[in-house]
C-alpha cells in the first residue's frame, strides 16, 4: 500500500522515526552508485538524514506512484548533500538518489 503525501513537518518526523529502532532505511542501487560517484560514505549520508531539513513539499512520481521528498544538509566534511527518498511504509524510507550542491558547501 502506497504512503500518501504528507506535509513537510510530518515527513521530517517520519524520516527520523525510520532511523530509529523499529524503522528502516533502504539505500537503493542508484543511491549507492551516486553516493560512490560523489565520493561520500553511508555514514555521511546518515548524518544528513539525521540532521538535514526537508525544505520543499513532496513531488508525485507518476511512474512509480510514490511521493518523493528531498532532505538537505551538510555532511561532516562540509559538502552539501541532497538525498531524494520516498516512504514505502510509514516506518520504511527508500533512498532514491543523492547529489551535492557545490554552492552550499562549507569551506
Amino acid at each position: 500500500m502506497r504512503v500518501a503525501a504528507v506535509k513537510v513537518g510530518v515527513a521530517h518526523n517520519m524520516l527520523r522515526a525510520c532511523l530509529e529502532k523499529g524503522g528502516s532505511v533502504i539505500p537503493g542501487q542508484h543511491f549507492r552508485e551516486e553516493l560512490k560517484n560523489e565520493g561520500r560514505t553511508l555514514p555521511a549520508a546518515w548524518h544528513v538524514l539525521r540532521k538535514g531539513v526537508i525544505f520543499k513539499p513532496p513531488e508525485h512520481d507518476v511512474k512509480t506512484g510514490d511521493w518523493k521528498y528531498s532532505v538537505e544538509g551538510h555532511e561532516p566534511d562540509g559538502k552539501w548533500l541532497v538525498i531524494v527518498f520516498c516512504f514505502k511504509e510509514v516506518n520504511r524510507a527508500y533512498l532514491i538518489t543523492v547529489f551535492s550542491v557545490a554552492a552550499k558547501a562549507r569551506g
